[in-house]
């Protein structure tokens, strides 16, 4: 049996292992990123922006707690505001507060979003931006450029795995008991080669992305990407590497 890493937070896991399963595929869980709602914000007056921006389902978590919890009164406002959410699973995440979005791209990165955003709906026009504390900051920048005003508001921080964890996870891949490392976002592949100390591996370990922002994080530090979904969810991104491990013979111990 093939095996896989999986390098989501550990609440966000469980689903993505399910998935693996079905296709034969066995797990090792390594949360590159521990999520941590940060409390040094505060919810602003939601009827002061045209529009909002959730990235992901841990902006929609800490947001909506912290809103829940301290300004219910901006509920309504939220409501009412023009809201884009990057991927189906924050979409998802934001109807079940009763909160409905924008259309949803295919390719469910930042960079596809915002080129299906007119520019007439951005320019002289204000947005609020929730983001963790490892955002690349793609939307802000293309609101920039495009004439408008863009608030940032950092409401989790991103903390990398402990040391104990890392060494385990270093054994297993001299090992040769890893066959496909997955990334389901930027910070979750910086995170895990800044974890290992280098971008060397052993050979015939297959690297899965997400998405194309997922890929291009990896290409920026050198690393090739083997694996990517027709569509950025879950359930494809376990189709497909699972349909790549099957036409790639067992690794067993080779080592570069």
């Amino acid at each position: 049996m093939k095996t896989v890493l999986v390098t989501r937070p550990k609440h966000q896991a469980g689903s993505f292992v399910s998935q693996l399963k079905e296709y034969g595929l066995a797990s090792v869980v390594f949360p590159t990123i521990e999520i941590n709602p940060l409390t040094d914000w505060e919810v602003p007056d939601l009827s002061l922006f045209d529009g909002i921006f959730f990235t992901s389902p841990n902006s929609v978590g800490s947001f909506m707690d912290r809103l829940k919890s301290t300004r219910p009164d901006q509920l309504e406002n939220l409501r009412k505001a023009t809201i884009w959410a990057v991927g189906k699973t924050t979409a998802g995440d934001l109807l079940a507060h009763g909160l409905t979005t924008e259309p949803v791209p295919k390719i469910a990165d930042a960079v596809t979003m915002m080129s299906e955003i007119g520019e007439e709906r951005i320019a002289g026009k204000t947005f609020l931006f929730l983001r963790g504390s490892l955002s690349l900051g793609v939307i802000p920048a293309v609101i920039g450029k495009r004439g408008g005003r863009c608030t940032e508001l950092t409401v989790y921080e991103n903390c990398p795995p402990s040391l104990e964890e890392t060494a385990a996870i270093q054994a297993l891949l001299e090992e040769g008991k890893l066959d496909c490392l997955s990334f389901t976002s930027p910070s979750t592949a910086t995170n895990f080669f800044e974890a290992m100390g280098t971008t060397l591996l052993p050979e015939g370990v297959k690297i899965a992305a997400i998405g194309t922002t997922t890929a291009r994080a990896l290409e920026k530090i050198g690393i090739q990407t083997d694996i990517i979904p027709e569509y950025f969810d879950g359930p494809h991104f376990a189709k497909a590497i699972a349909e790549a491990l099957r036409q790639s013979p067992s690794r067993g111990n080779i080592l570069q």
